[in-house]
């Protein structure tokens, strides 16, 4: 956002990645465009977080798309461009093998969700295993896609900037856990979360929004909305270390939407306007 990247503490300060050993920045690439952003840790073989602005829903069908991986992160030379999933040794990152019949409930679970792109080469862009983290499937087919489609209502109601067009930022992340692993190679993450920042033409200001959940299938329990303040602050625990997700114009301590009539439908924790699960059309992420 305004060319600043999200801190965290010994892994990410002020656009520099601390450990290039460890962490790449990858500017994911599909058909010679970049679409979105992540930071992969080779390490734990999954994304950190993935950055990406939300600009309206999808305008085309959910694609049919085989996933593919990164080339950048097993020879530098390699084309900069993301491959499918057999074409080279995965040697840094997942593979489809990693999921493939495995017997811990776990998915293929997009930090960018293809239901957020709004058309269909940005869609099948987000079908990378390093947009993907294994994901409890309970957790990603339930709370966690409900919560992604309300989120999508609400920046299509209340992001837009001063010449009405959609859009904001969204960042998207998981939290490794200390030693679970898919397939004895692909860190199961403890918990995922996401945030967005935008700007509301009709209030005339800043808004953001977080959510976060535990990574296992909890029936009942909605993901509801948060603070920038208690997303970092949960972040800061768990990282040992600061957490800034975005830049200093998006407000911490305030989370509140409104309809077309500036009637307020949040405020501070509060719960998220009710939507019929049956009517939240965002089921285009592959399983």
């Amino acid at each position: 956002m305004n060319g600043k990247t999200p801190n965290i503490t010994d892994i990410l300060v002020d656009g520099t990645v601390k450990n290039q050993t460890r962490y790449k920045p990858i500017c994911q690439k599909y058909k010679n465009i970049y679409r979105f952003a992540t930071l992969y840790d080779m390490t734990k073989r999954i994304p950190v977080f993935s950055a990406y602005t939300f600009t309206g829903p999808p305008t085309d069908p959910r694609p049919h798309q085989p996933w593919m991986i990164e080339p950048q992160l097993e020879n530098i030379s390699h084309q900069h461009d993301m491959v499918e999933n057999k074409s080279v040794t995965h040697n840094h990152q997942a593979a489809d093998a990693d999921y493939d019949k495995n017997h811990m409930n776990m998915e293929r679970g997009h930090l960018f969700p293809c239901s957020h792109a709004p058309h269909d080469a940005t869609m099948r862009s987000t079908f990378t295993l390093t947009n993907a983290v294994p994901q409890e499937r309970g957790f990603n087919r339930g709370r966690w896609r409900v919560m992604e489609c309300k989120v999508r209502k609400s920046l299509e109601l209340n992001c837009k900037d001063n010449n009405n067009k959609i859009k904001a930022y969204v960042v998207t992340g998981a939290v490794p856990s200390s030693s679970n692993e898919l397939n004895k190679r692909v860190n199961i993450p403890d918990l995922l979360w996401t945030a967005y920042c935008c700007y509301n033409n009709k209030m005339k200001k800043w808004m953001a929004q977080a959510h976060w959940g535990d990574n296992k299938n909890v029936m009942g329990n909605a993901l509801n909305p948060l603070t920038l303040e208690e997303l970092e602050g949960m972040l800061k625990n768990k990282y040992n270390g600061d957490v800034a997700v975005f830049d200093s114009k998006c407000p911490t301590k305030v989370s509140v939407l409104e309809d077309e009539t500036g009637r307020n439908l949040e405020s501070v924790s509060g719960k998220l306007k009710e939507c019929d699960e049956d009517g939240c059309d965002c089921d285009c992420d592959e399983k």
